[in-house]
């Protein structure tokens, strides 16, 4: 590992970050170097990870401390009998790629995570060191993320959340059982503990924020965790309470959800093959249904198929939800609260927020939601509109058919 030189453990440490989704970073405190004092900022567009069209990460430098690690997760590429090129960064390392990609304005903060060495807290240490330098020395003042150690010392993980933006504690599986399976050396309880104590000082920081205009803010970005999907047995069903159980408790700002990656040299315990990704994709649009739609985790589980508690892949879950519960529907965009628009299949919120302004000027037709919505076909059969009402088409036996997106093979070279 000495050997190595700094692009090397570049390439092998931002590899191995690949494989934690939980890195976006939104709604923390505006800060920047303006009036010629610091480097850095947080304004503008915002920073957030994001994907360019051709598929490049961009924002933030998503790298681990280390890919080492003391621990033998099944599920884990880093665990400590896998058979991978191992590399470590030192704190110093860490600030110096940071301060040159930002110069470079390639980066606009960074993202930091790492694999256990010698114990939980020297581990935590190191990531601690790394933000303090940041700060304090170099007067950075972009986006830090920092992922927690549950098992580190609490006093190193509030160190943690008063240098980062964002401070982010991974739960791992959806299921108590899954983890005990499939990551023993890793506890459930421990791990709820650590977020109740983030929880706990963010809390408390906003408190002493609004009695003294100089406290110190904690990870004013709140707090995220994420799950691995596809590793255990758990079903949509058990993923949407468990997200559901942690919004609830821990008031975090997001759950992310990653699907699980068959790895090299794996355990025979894990599958042999990857969920689709659109399993992914559908527990996205169920968290977005319980964040943003008013859907209770109770309603968004009946989505589900109910014998195996999966949500379809062919439909999102309000497609879904809305053809198991026919009886709330039809809904008229001109006379229904905004609560029941919000149950509509293909219509967001801003489509409703545009149908809400307008109608208290006139009455909406067809073709006035077919503007606010792509795909109107999918609409109709759910809404009331001045010159439409579905009358032979919401009691059809096929519905689901005719309102499913079609499938359609792609063209590689298609103008």
């Amino acid at each position: 590992m000495s050997q190595l030189d700094l692009r090397a453990k570049l390439a092998i440490l931002a590899d191995a970050a690949k494989y934690d989704a939980s890195c976006a970073s939104s709604g923390t405190t505006r800060r920047n170097s303006a009036g010629g004092k610091g480097l850095g900022s947080t304004e503008g567009m915002g920073i957030c990870h994001a994907y360019a069209p051709d598929g490049r990460c961009i924002s933030l430098l998503k790298i681990l401390l280390t890919n080492s690690c003391i621990f033998d997760c099944h599920y884990c590429i880093n665990r400590k009998s896998s058979n991978v090129r191992r590399a470590r960064f030192t704190p110093e390392e860490v600030v110096d790629l940071t301060l040159g990609f930002y110069r470079r304005n390639y980066i606009e903060g960074l993202f930091l995570s790492s694999g256990i060495i010698r114990s939980s807290d020297y581990t935590m240490e190191q990531i601690v060191r790394v933000a303090r330098l940041l700060r304090e020395v170099h007067d950075f003042r972009g986006y830090i993320h920092l992922k927690a150690i549950p098992d580190a010392d609490p006093e190193l993980v509030r160190q943690a959340g008063l240098h980062a933006d964002r401070v982010s504690i991974n739960v791992e599986l959806p299921t108590v059982a899954g983890l005990a399976r499939l990551a023993p050396e890793k506890s459930a309880p421990r791990i709820e503990d650590a977020m109740r104590d983030v929880r706990a000082a963010i809390d408390d920081g906003a408190d002493a924020g609004r009695r003294y205009r100089a406290a110190p803010k904690f990870a004013p970005a709140g707090q995220s965790t994420q799950m691995i999907v596809g590793a255990d047995a758990a079903t949509d069903g058990d993923i949407i309470a468990r997200a559901a159980g942690l919004y609830d408790r821990f008031r975090l700002r997001r759950v992310y959800y990653s699907a699980f990656s068959p790895i090299p040299d794996a355990s025979a315990i894990l599958p042999l093959r990857h969920p689709p990704l659109m399993r992914e994709h559908r527990l996205y649009q169920s968290d977005w249904l319980m964040r943003f739609y008013g859907y209770a985790p109770r309603e968004v589980a009946e989505a589900a198929d109910p014998v195996t508690g999966m949500l379809p892949l062919d439909i999102d879950p309000k497609l879904a939800w809305a053809l198991r519960f026919r009886a709330h529907f039809p809904v008229d965009v001109n006379r229904a609260p905004r609560e029941a628009l919000l149950r509509v299949p293909g219509l967001g919120v801003k489509a409703i927020d545009a149908i809400l302004a307008a109608r208290r000027w006139r009455r909406l037709r067809l073709a006035d939601i077919a503007r606010l919505t792509a795909s109107i076909a999918r609409v109709r059969p759910f809404l009331i509109a001045e010159d439409w009402r579905p009358v032979a088409l919401a009691d059809r036996a096929d519905l689901h058919a005719l309102v499913a997106p079609k499938r359609e093979q792609l063209e590689l070279f298609a103008a």
